[in-house]
């Protein structure tokens, strides 16, 4: 029977109390867990940290605009086949010649079409009960692939193509599947209700200060109180792309080479921002700011 004990999160994810409850549903009824909300909050990490944590195998499939359910559960290699086929037929040849080298197929045989279907993530981890499934940002997926999945979502198995072989697995026994999405695109209602849903609030300044922690415990603390008050203030300002939790725990890590009265004040000037401002945009508007505002940095010191 697949894991499914109650997972608060690990030595180096913080995993909020709704967020481990909406995962523990899913994974108790044998549901995908459906993660929504903006990018850098800690949706591809949840599954990552937790195989981890539980020792459980991964399977991860990376969503792009070109991703098909052939890709994500299995393809026959055709090419393989017919190559092999020929080779069968070639030793079958050398053999009436009297030669006794054959060449070889790798132990597959044209027979057995089950040796020439390669396993996607879907049906290697729907073969493994107690394992991992990560889709990871579907809403890039073309509107036909959430689509595809109802099927099997609902039936929990997957058709193996051209050997018909079936992978099957019981409500209980189904691998703990999170699905991420950053709304770049509506998902479609039917897909929606085949999964528990839960949505990422960005985490507040004292929740962002706990996970700091998880990643960096031996942090100056000033240098984090200051970081923080940076990284809060560019977020409400309204930019094209206000910065995320990943970029200010790889602000930290780069600050944290530099000695602890160093670092706060080259935070408080903004010094290496591109960890922070992705765009040119944003980056003009921060210059401008701190160009108005001469006290910025004081205030922040």
């Amino acid at each position: 029977m697949a894991e499914t004990s109650h997972w608060t999160g690990s030595e180096k994810y913080l995993c909020d109390p709704a967020l481990a409850q909406a995962f523990h549903m899913a994974r108790t009824l044998g549901m995908p867990l459906l993660i929504e909300g903006e990018p850098g909050t800690g949706k591809t990490e949840l599954p990552i940290h937790y195989a981890n944590d539980r020792g459980l195998d991964l399977e991860v499939y990376p969503v792009g605009s070109k991703s098909n359910v052939e890709q994500f559960v299995a393809r026959f290699d055709h090419v393989k086949y017919l190559r092999d086929s020929q080779i069968e037929i070639l030793n079958a040849q050398r053999e009436e010649k009297g030669l006794d080298s054959k060449l070889t197929t790798g132990d597959r045989n044209p027979e057995s079409l089950n040796d020439y279907v390669v396993k996607g993530p879907a049906a290697v981890a729907y073969s493994k009960p107690n394992s991992v499934l990560l889709i990871d940002e579907i809403d890039k997926a073309p509107r036909e692939f959430p689509n595809d999945l109802l099927y099997a979502l609902s039936h929990r198995k997957f058709i193996m193509p051209e050997s018909g072989e079936v992978i099957e697995v019981s409500e209980e026994d189904m691998p703990a599947i999170v699905i991420t999405s950053n709304r770049e695109q509506e998902l479609p209602t039917a897909f929606k209700g085949r999964c528990i849903y839960h949505y990422i609030d960005f985490p507040d300044q004292d929740t962002m200060n706990k996970i700091i922690d998880k990643h960096h415990p031996n942090m100056d603390e000033k240098v984090v109180r200051v970081a923080l008050d940076v990284f809060y203030h560019l977020r409400r300002l309204g930019l094209e792309r206000a910065p995320t939790t990943r970029e200010i725990l790889n602000w930290l890590k780069y600050m944290g080479e530099i000695a602890p009265n160093e670092a706060v004040k080259k935070i408080a000037g903004l010094e290496g921002i591109g960890a922070l401002i992705k765009t040119q945009a944003d980056m003009e508007r921060v210059s401008r700011m701190i160009g108005a505002d001469e006290s910025f940095g004081a205030n922040l010191n």
